[in-house]
């Protein structure tokens, strides 16, 4: 006879919603005017040093991150206490910060406190106490000090005090909660948005769907113009109900393909899905000539007391892309950016840069962290994530810059800016002038930097009227010492020619180059639920998983092209070289190709180059050559007005072509199909310059086992080529002329890297 079974008695936390202790607090306990000046941030490397460092420095029986959880207000609270110490009946809550506490905003003391006797009551409750001692350590990371405030509380006190907090929060939870419930049961029966797949459409969404589904990341190489962009979102979209995720990210390198991604999560129409925009903050930014805080502002000053409806209402309208969030915001009265990074936490799905997870200070992956999240990824264009990704993990200082904050820095800066001074001279002592490349990170510059910060810091904050002028400067010398805290083998300390000194030798401009980001990108692959990375140009994908550092259960699919030979015509110009010791030689030859591809195929082209140098040349010995052409130009400087313009030169009809640089934000993630544009040529290999860095990574990715001069130099350009070639040919039903004027694209070796469809052999 079976043994009978005893039910499980009913857990509260089953029902209700849960909270976590800094989301209650963050929600329910900010009040008064957004305050951005006195509290720059350790980075987040730093702050889980310095927590570990404190907690290290107590007795034996301390408790290290107690996790607690109760029910409170209908709602399930939930988080971990920095530490407990039981003898002294002390719960600490630790707090890593710059410079001096007593200069912390009383808005952000205010929330600190908050958290910490949140978990007092939390702690009364799990040892039945009747009184608590609780406890805000500030620990500044450069000094390694410590600051204690202490405050005795009842547990009646605190649980008054939680209490309020949490009903504040119920109504938002219990929302937010059915929301979750509608949103999964519109995702799990969401329709393919169009009548039908086109080809290769369906492999990927599925292989996407797959992907997401079990948690794993997932390579996918796609040719452009299958609709890659809606084929990711609908498969990932349909796998958020079944794996239980909070939020999805749709990331881009660059900001040209955001819009691509908008305007699909519109065509597919789920509701009631949240989606967010998010824009950098100074394309946002409504007053750039103020300080972020409420003396110097409007829309920051009482920006956490008119909160509460702004968010009402953007939950209320779902989709908030640049233009309805700025609405929502003004109609407020308070910055649209900073209403962005609230929203951050209730989207469904969030569309922005690559920053916003990778980033050395991402909002989005410290969100992630914190609560615990299931996030999923989908990141568009992921060839330039490599690049990007050295970007964000690089830092550089001027010498010309610090100068100028030098020149206008107050007396009480003078002494730490001439120690700054002093120690960046040194560094030009063994220097000869060039561009030199080293393994070993510059301590004593950066010792002489960090304490040149510390001193800053507390300055801005006695001193908030100099922040708009000094603010800029401390922000560089942070990220400085952010990117010197991980400096490794994969980066190399980099000086390179500033400006001269009056006296004595020239002051070296100062980097910190990352080269091989793998390394730091894996902490964010493992924080992400699945991740799918798609591009036209991903192949070879060995060399794509080594350098964003993928595990090996990084599953891969090359979507076959829907696109045959006989719609592409591709000529390679023999013969010619556009090297550049041969450029002045071969232009006119050059230039000759270029004309008859014009003549040769009626309608609008437009041809790449490696530098905007040569585009220049080019340009006006095509002119010179044939006057009856009309031509336009990409600029080193365009705003979004200027690249609309030049984009609405390509229309169907008469004969023209635009010049742009290979790389730039003409050679991908815009869309010409038809008759608009009937030719591309490209007069590069794209191959990076042979500079002290690009040789550096050579070396690097050699003693790694790899192929120096082919990842290095070969492969990312001839990925600016197929994406710019990409352009050309976006249905089955188009039809165009490719002119690649370089003898070398008829080398064997770079054959195998180009699209099979187009025949090379």
């Amino acid at each position: 006879m079976p043994r009978a079974v005893t039910p499980r008695p009913p857990d509260p936390a089953d029902e209700l919603p849960r909270v976590g202790v800094r989301s209650l607090c963050a929600f329910a306990a900010r009040v008064g005017d957004l305050d951005h000046r006195f509290t720059p941030a350790p980075s987040a490397l730093a702050g889980i040093e310095g927590h570990a460092t404190v907690t290290a420095r107590r007795p034996a029986h301390y408790q290290r991150e107690r996790t607690l959880a109760a029910a409170c207000a209908g709602l399930w609270l939930q988080g971990r206490a920095d530490g407990w110490d039981p003898l002294a009946q002390r719960i600490e809550e630790i707090k890593t910060h710059r410079g001096d506490p007593v200069l912390v905003a009383d808005n952000q003391r205010a929330l600190h406190w908050a958290q910490a006797m949140v978990y007092g009551w939390l702690l009364c409750e799990a040892e039945s106490l009747d009184t608590i001692e609780v406890a805000l350590v500030y620990f500044d990371v450069d000094s390694a000090r410590e600051t204690m405030l202490t405050q005795h509380c009842t547990r009646e006190a605190l649980a008054a005090h939680t209490q309020a907090l949490c009903e504040r929060y119920a109504q938002w939870a219990h929302q937010e909660q059915q929301h979750r419930r509608a949103r999964d049961a519109a995702l799990a029966r969401l329709p393919f948005p169009f009548d039908g797949y086109r080809a290769g459409q369906r492999e990927l969404t599925e292989a996407v769907f797959r992907a997401q589904r079990a948690g794993r990341h997932l390579l996918a190489q796609a040719p452009t113009g299958i609709g890659k962009t809606a084929a990711t979102l609908f498969g990932a979209l349909r796998a958020m109900p079944l794996n239980a995720s909070d939020q999805l990210l749709v990331l881009t390198p660059k900001g040209t393909t955001r819009t691509v991604s908008l305007d699909g999560l519109r065509a597919l129409g789920a509701q009631p899905l949240r989606v967010l925009e998010r824009m950098a903050r100074d394309k946002t930014c409504e007053h750039p000539d103020k300080a972020c805080h409420g003396e110097d502002c409007p829309l920051a000053r009482g920006f956490y007391d008119r909160l509460a409806a702004a968010r009402s209402a953007a939950v209320q309208r779902g989709f908030l892309g640049r233009e309805a969030l700025r609405e929502i915001a003004l109609a407020h009265g308070i910055c649209p950016y900073y209403l962005a990074q609230e929203m951050q936490r209730w989207a469904d799905v969030v569309v922005g840069d690559v920053n916003h997870w990778f980033d050395l200070n991402a909002q989005a992956w410290a969100m992630a962290q914190a609560e615990g999240w299931r996030v999923q990824l989908l990141i568009d264009e992921a060839h330039n994530l490599v690049e990007r990704a050295r970007a964000m993990y690089s830092a550089e200082l001027d010498p010309m810059r610090f100068a100028a904050w030098r020149a206008q820095a107050p007396r009480t800066l003078t002494v730490t800016m001439n120690a700054l001074h002093r120690a960046w001279g040194a560094l030009a002592r063994d220097w000869a002038g060039d561009t030199t490349i080293g393994d070993e990170l510059p301590g004593e510059f950066v010792h002489a930097l960090r304490r040149h910060v510390s001193v800053l810091v507390d300055f801005l904050a006695q001193h908030p009227q100099a922040g708009v002028a000094l603010q800029p400067w401390l922000f560089e010398a942070l990220h400085f010492l952010r990117v010197a805290d991980r400096f490794g083998t994969h980066s190399v300390f980099e000086r390179s020619p500033g400006i001269a000194a009056r006296r004595g030798r020239p002051r070296p401009r100062l980097a910190l180059r990352c080269l091989l980001p793998a390394e730091l990108l894996r902490p964010r692959w493992a924080a992400a639920h699945a991740a799918t990375m798609f591009s036209a140009t991903l192949a070879p994908m060995a060399h794509a998983q080594r350098l964003l550092g993928l595990d090996e259960r990084t599953a891969q699919i090359d979507v076959p092209s829907p696109f045959s030979a006989t719609q592409l015509s591709v000529r390679i110009a023999h013969g010619l070289s556009t090297r550049w010791v041969d450029r002045a030689r071969t232009l006119p030859r050059l230039v000759d190709e270029l004309v008859a591809q014009v003549r040769a195929t009626p309608g609008k082209h437009l041809a790449f180059f490696s530098s905007f140098d040569y585009l220049e040349q080019a340009l006006a010995a095509f002119q010179a050559a044939a006057p009856e052409v009309p031509v336009w130009a990409q600029a080193r400087s365009m705003d979004e007005a200027a690249r609309a313009a030049f984009l609405a030169r390509f229309t169907p009809g008469d004969t023209g072509l635009g010049f742009a640089v290979l790389g730039g934000v003409f050679a991908e993630g815009i869309d010409l199909p038809g008759e608009r544009l009937v030719g591309v040529s490209v007069a590069t290999l794209g191959l990076p310059p042979p500079d002290p860095l690009t040789e550096a990574l050579r070396e690097r990715l050699e003693k790694a086992g790899g192929a120096g001069w082919r990842d290095a130099y070969l492969i990312p350009g001839l990925h600016k080529v197929v994406q710019a070639a990409g352009r050309l040919i976006r249905t089955p039903e188009d039809r165009g002329a490719l002119l690649l004027l370089d003898r070398r694209f008829a080398d064997a070796e770079v054959r195998a890297l180009l699209p099979a469809w187009w025949g090379l052999g």
